[in-house]
């Protein structure tokens, strides 16, 4: 074989080697919890925590405080990045975000705090993350409820408020259970279409984005879906 060729082979080699090495790590990192991870369970968790900073389409989720990881793991996939080094990956931002010093251009953006999940929380997130992150065509689960329970799961609502008819917990925003219960149509169009009309107290203005991009029926729907379920024991009970 000329010598060329033969060295050509030995960089292969060693390439595929050093990123088989790498694989193997991060696959061991995504696999240090105590129990099998809970993919549902991770996808409340990645709402809740997550998808007030983070677009997953997945999981109705359209922030863009940081990164879109669709679009972050869309080329990894492409790539041949599986989901168990994609898991790993995860926790290990998770365990330890990038770090923006002073005096650097992007110093003054919001950037994701350490462990904001942690133990099998983490674990559960990441193995969420990376069965759903950058698959193209994905969409969130069809919501039970009827449309205007889709319509609050498609539109992320559940990353801020807690709603229990719609399996919601979010504490970014009020609990509607608690704050929509009395009011009228006319007054949860009015915030959704006008969110700094009426501020509850104890939130700040210019949180919520306003939905009158809605089309006139998903907007009607999630009215009645609001109006209807509002403080109801999702229980049954």
């Amino acid at each position: 074989m000329p010598l060329v060729l033969r060295r050509l082979n030995k960089v292969i080699r060693s390439r595929t080697a050093a990123f088989a090495a790498a694989t193997a790590a991060l696959a061991g990192v995504a696999g240090c919890g105590t129990q099998e991870p809970d993919v549902e369970r991770g996808r409340a968790l990645f709402i809740e925590n997550c998808g007030t900073c983070h677009t997953l389409a997945e999981a109705a989720t359209t922030a863009t405080v940081g990164p879109n990881l669709d679009a972050a793991f869309h080329a990894a996939r492409e790539a041949g990045m599986d989901a168990d080094t994609i898991k790993g990956v995860t926790l290990r931002q998770i365990d330890n975000p990038r770090e923006v010093r002073e005096g650097e251009p992007n110093y003054q953006q919001v950037f994701m705090p350490a462990d904001i999940v942690t133990g099998q929380d983490a674990e559960d997130v990441a193995a969420y993350v990376a069965s759903v992150a950058g698959i193209p065509g994905i969409e969130p689960p069809a919501a039970e409820g009827g449309p205007g329970a889709q319509v609050f799961a498609a539109n992320g609502c559940a990353a801020c408020h807690a709603l229990a008819a719609a399996g919601a917990s979010g504490t970014v925003g009020p609990n509607l259970d608690e704050t929509l219960p009395g009011q009228t149509a006319a007054q949860i169009r009015e915030s959704l279409v006008d969110p700094n009309a009426v501020i509850v107290s104890g939130y700040p203005a210019n949180t919520m984005p306003s939905f009158a991009d809605l089309s006139e029926e998903d907007l009607r729907q999630l009215v009645k879906f609001l109006l209807e379920s509002a403080g109801e024991d999702s229980s049954g009970g």
